[in-house]
């Protein structure tokens, strides 16, 4: 065993090296190991007892003993040894004591090597497990710079401070092309002290690193005096970014914009282009959800509900779609942004709900046809106003009885809201919210 002493003992101190392991726990775990090794070995020799090894830090060897408490009267001869043998091999031997009993090593040879080979292989793994949870955890929400080092199906595999991390295919921007040994700015997410992949994950998408890159790029948020209240991405796409000054001196979007937009525009660059409305932000919730609209001009916010959190937007006819956004996402963010339900409408649309509570848009109708036609059931506009392959009238009635019975009623849609219509796919979900986008001119 002198030989596979060396060997270990050798390897112990290339691997606590390397892994920036405790050297004193690859020892323990080597001895472990050994020991187990010469449990199964002697048990099959029919001798059964509690062994334990240990390894001489000076100069690699190991030595195993079998453990025997010390008894008047032995009854387990594998794991007792009597009063009188034990004082024959140590006078001082009382009863209760254990005593350790080298035992002949030289039999155990290469399977014993290679069984505690084995264990150390998992002690080590489980070693530097550990070792990267401690040192990951805290750093939970730091943006850091990472190396691409190879690619997988479903995720990026970088390296950190010599410890690989995954980012998910799902939580890089649409725009990301990377090549291996690119460095890339990341954000930690999450550290799993159990996980079988890479422990550490990392995201591109997450608010944190758009944050992250604010305080990076604005002197003035590193220092305290502009605050960002609130971060809202749809990751590579848009996102808005309340911002609030602490000096009434120093304009907080001024602030993050930069000379000529030389600091946001550094920010986009490596978000892919993604746009970013910065939004000044209010303790006045009205002026605050009219500064989340934009870049629409709000003409009046009216608090619906300020429990429920619901407030109508009244805007110019033109500035309707500007408000909404693309597929409702203007509008969506602002309500993420802000935390209020936000109804947008057309000065067009309340005039016409005047003229109804007034009673003007039946002008052709008597006293006694209006109940009537209040009875009636809204009929769908769909199929006369947007076409979509796949829409037929009895989908349009389902979206009708949903609520969708018009084109306009499908400008903030989601097409996980359109998929809870029965009969709706997500393939015709999209093609509705197109048509609707094309229906309006965008």
């Amino acid at each position: 065993m002198a030989n596979v002493a060396t060997t270990f003992f050798d390897s112990v101190k290339m691997i606590a090296a390397e892994k920036g392991i405790n050297e004193e726990d690859v020892f323990a775990a080597v001895e472990e190991a050994l020991a187990k090794a010469a449990d199964k070995f002697f048990n099959a020799q029919d001798f059964y007892g509690n062994f334990q090894a240990q390894m001489d830090r000076e100069t690699g060897e190991f030595h195993v003993y079998a453990l025997k408490q010390v008894v008047a009267e032995v009854e387990e001869e594998d794991l007792e040894i009597s009063l009188a043998e034990a004082q024959t091999l140590n006078p001082d031997a009382a009863e209760g004591d254990t005593l350790w009993l080298p035992q002949d090593t030289s039999q155990l040879g290469r399977i014993a090597a290679q069984a505690a080979k084995q264990v150390l292989v998992q002690k080590v793994r489980e070693a530097e497990r550990e070792r990267i949870f401690t040192e990951f955890a805290d750093r939970i929400g730091e943006v850091v710079v990472a190396e691409v080092k190879r690619f997988e199906k479903s995720a990026i595999i970088l390296e950190i401070d010599r410890v690989e991390a995954m980012l998910r295919r799902s939580e890089a921007l649409r725009g990301d092309r990377f090549d291996k040994g690119q460095r890339i700015k990341v954000v930690i997410v999450s550290v799993d002290r159990s996980a079988k992949d890479p422990q550490v994950q990392v995201s591109r998408t997450d608010p944190r690193l758009l944050i992250k890159l604010f305080e990076n790029e604005v002197p003035e948020i590193h220092d305290g005096t502009v605050v960002i209240r609130n971060c809202v991405r749809e990751a590579g796409d848009r996102a808005k970014v309340a911002v609030h000054s602490l000096d009434p001196d120093v304009d907080p979007v001024g602030a993050c914009v930069g000379l000529k937009g030389s600091r946001v525009q550094a920010i986009i660059r490596e978000l892919k282009n993604e746009k970013i409305d910065i939004v000044r932000f209010s303790d006045d919730a009205a002026q605050f959800i009219a500064n989340a609209l934009n870049p629409a001009k709000s003409i009046r916010v009216n608090l619906v509900d300020p429990e429920a959190h619901r407030v109508e937007v009244v805007v110019d006819d033109e500035q309707l779609s500007v408000a909404i956004g693309k597929r409702g996402q203007n509008v969506r963010l602002a309500a993420k942004l802000t935390g209020w339900n936000i109804d947008v409408r057309s000065e067009a649309d309340k005039r016409r709900e005047a003229e109804v509570a007034m009673g003007l848009a039946l002008p052709e109708m008597g006293a006694e046809a209006a109940p009537a036609a209040e009875a009636a059931a809204p009929a769908s506009t769909l199929l006369d106003e947007i076409q979509a392959e796949g829409l037929d009238a009895a989908l349009a009635d389902r979206l009708a009885a949903a609520g969708y019975s018009d084109a306009k009623s499908l400008y903030t849609v989601t097409a996980e809201q359109l998929m809870q219509v029965e009969g709706m796919d997500q393939d015709l979900a999209f093609r509705l919210i197109d048509a609707v986008q094309a229906y309006f001119g965008e």
